[in-house]
């Protein structure tokens, strides 16, 4: 089993060493070429907004995932981040504004719809049985059946999981174990695999590393990084901007429901991004008052 202690945090973009060649790239030869000749983006937000009853969770937000990119999504508790998940994941619908899935104007009805489509969500908690081996968890929901009777496929089910958790750099060597024993940037690691597995064009990660230490944390960075180089989007929800300009190509800011940044790896550094997730110019403000 790998263990936390042979992953560290992942240099500015840097090329993760676990990345597996034969791991599994999406298909982008269906991918729409408008006239321009630059492929149009796996999902695109315009002026979406969220409204339940009187409270307006978001308004306004424009977002855009490409293929080979990571999009990061920032903002502090409250932000509106968890509605945007559910927004993109297909559990709730936008009140306003328009959802794009490779430039076509899409309604996602419910996070099946959006699974069939090609966009998989990993929420923080990971939906996983602790109790239950790691090749169950990894089929839950979509077990493999044989035979007149319908039975269990476990062999396959069990060969299948340690072949694709290898191409994440994963070598388990009892795929029986229960998944609790694993470490968290393991866990992780394994719902990002059955993501990819199950056909997964675009990755939303919902705070992958807020619970995880230094070292388990370079690890799930790596295999964002992985994911990236394969041609998958991946939408990084997280509140540390050091995590977001590792391994970030497009910065997206959230404050209160509200987009209040927009760009690049190339438009921002690494202070300017922590200062504006800090608060920016409140945090100034906020810093003369305590100082009087």
């Amino acid at each position: 089993m790998t263990s936390d202690d042979d992953a560290t945090a992942a240099p500015d973009h840097a090329t993760p060493e676990a990345a597996a060649p034969d791991a599994v790239t999406p298909d982008s030869s269906a991918d729409p070429t408008p006239e321009d000749g630059v492929a149009a983006p796996l999902i695109e937000l315009r002026d979406v907004g969220k409204q339940y009853g009187n409270i307006l969770a978001l308004k306004g937000i424009d977002l855009r995932v490409h293929a080979g990119e990571v999009t990061c999504v920032l903002g502090d508790n409250g932000a509106g981040k968890s509605t945007l998940i559910k927004i993109m994941a297909g559990l709730h619908q936008q009140s306003d504004g328009e959802l794009l899935i490779d430039g076509a104007e899409t309604r996602l009805e419910s996070p099946k719809d959006a699974l069939k489509k090609g966009i998989a969500t990993v929420y923080q908690d990971l939906a996983v049985v602790g109790l239950m081996p790691v090749w169950r968890n990894f089929f839950l929901g979509q077990e493999r059946r044989t035979g007149l009777l319908r039975s269990l496929d476990v062999q396959t089910m069990r060969a299948t999981t340690k072949e694709e958790l290898f191409k994440m750099g994963i070598d388990l060597p009892d795929v029986d174990a229960p998944i609790s024993s694993l470490s968290g940037g393991q866990r992780q690691c394994v719902a990002i695999a059955r993501a990819i597995y199950f056909g997964a064009r675009v990755l939303i990660l919902d705070e992958p590393t807020a619970a995880l230490g230094v070292k388990q944390s370079g690890m799930v960075l790596r295999y964002i990084t992985a994911a990236k180089e394969q041609g998958f989007g991946v939408v990084f929800i997280t509140h540390n901007p050091h995590h977001a300009y590792m391994v970030g190509d497009h910065f997206v800011l959230l404050n209160r429901g509200r987009q209040k940044m927009d760009c690049t790896y190339d438009e921002i550094s690494l202070e300017d991004l922590t200062q504006q997730m800090a608060g920016g110019d409140e945090l100034e403000t906020l810093s003369h008052e305590l100082r009087k």
